[in-house]
């Protein structure tokens, strides 16, 4: 399987990967439907499902290439490089364009949700009362999660590593949206914005020979809570890989009719037009969170009136389709080659 790939294929797996570790750091979005849609969700399962027993034998026997060769390391290391680089880098420009953009970024957004809800959909024939069931389900649980108060921010080590656990899911299972769930726990800052910016800040710290840092008892908290978030991580994700692995192989059809479901109920957490509501004491001042920020309450989402922006949005929202049917394309393209 590795020793097939060329070297078009290794940059477009790390580019799916900046896509993956985009997709998961955007509230609403799951990295899952990008490996859904891109064509590499069961490869993906499949090799995290051989992080294992039997991988863990060769590791510790010091047999390093076979346990690369085990659980499809190239592929893995590849696909977990492209995330990585996307968190130091497409998610800062994400989080620019959000701050400066934020309708054009959900549009965009919104419309590949949509193409995702195409994709997943278009072959999907196995429709009875089993998978229409399912896809109620589905749309049920989107729904409601979209509409959950968040809360309190909570650095305790135990539930950051729960967080990590929880949050991974969204690699995971296509629709379910780990940045959102973290948002709901109350720690999406904690954790995917100011314990990661503290990493940055002690990388060029440490290339640059500065070492003040160890002094700075908030910059060692917030690199523990780094730590254990992504230990909580990395278990979420041998976890729900196993477990998904299973359940796609005796409940397939069902499975992905609740997917489908999922992704229409998550529509409401991108939809594109909506107004941040921040927690209020009781003078009408904004709750801030230990940074300062404000801390989210909801958001109230509304119908707009026709226009010039509103068209724009509506082009974005057209990209976001052509986004995911050109990915629907090369996935297509990719197989027929091989």
């Amino acid at each position: 399987m590795e020793s097939t790939r060329t070297l078009t294929d290794k940059i477009f797996l790390i580019l799916k990967g900046l896509g993956m570790g985009a997709a998961n750091k955007v509230p609403g979005v799951s990295g899952g439907v990008v490996a859904f849609v891109a064509g590499f969700y069961e490869e993906f399962i499949y090799s995290l499902r051989k992080v294992n027993r039997i991988a863990f034998k060769l590791l510790i026997s010091g047999r390093l290439k076979s346990f690369f060769r085990y659980i499809n390391g190239k592929f893995l290391s590849l696909l977990f490089f492209g995330m990585i680089v996307s968190y130091f880098s497409i998610s800062k420009v994400l989080d620019y364009l959000i701050i400066h953009y934020e309708l054009y970024v959900w549009s965009v957004f919104f419309g590949m949700i949509i193409g995702s809800i195409y994709y997943i959909n278009k072959d999907f024939k196995d429709w009875n009362y089993k998978t229409y069931t399912a896809l109620a389900v589905g749309i049920i649980l989107g729904v409601s999660i979209s509409f959950l108060n968040p809360a309190k921010e909570n650095d305790n080590l135990w539930f950051v590593f729960f967080c990590g656990i929880i949050s991974v899911s969204g690699m995971t299972l296509p629709g379910f949206s780990g940045s959102f769930i973290l948002i709901l726990l109350g720690n999406y800052v904690l954790l995917l914005v100011d314990s990661v910016n503290a990493l940055y800040d002690t990388f060029f710290n440490v290339l640059s020979g500065d070492f003040s840092f160890i002094d700075n008892p908030e910059r060692i908290r917030m690199l523990k809570v780094l730590v254990v978030f992504t230990l909580g991580s990395i278990t979420g994700l041998v976890t729900f890989s196993h477990l998904l692995s299973y359940i796609l192989k005796h409940y397939k059809s069902i499975t992905l009719s609740a997917i489908i479901g999922f992704i229409i109920g998550s529509l409401g957490v991108v939809w594109p037009w909506k107004k941040t509501i921040y927690k209020l004491t009781t003078d009408d001042s904004y709750l801030l969170d230990s940074t300062g920020k404000k801390i989210i309450e909801n958001y109230q989402r509304f119908i707009p009136n026709l226009t010039v922006e509103t068209c724009y949005a509506i082009g974005y929202i057209l990209l976001g389709i052509g986004i995911v049917l050109a990915l629907e394309w090369y996935g297509y393209k990719t197989k027929k080659n091989k």
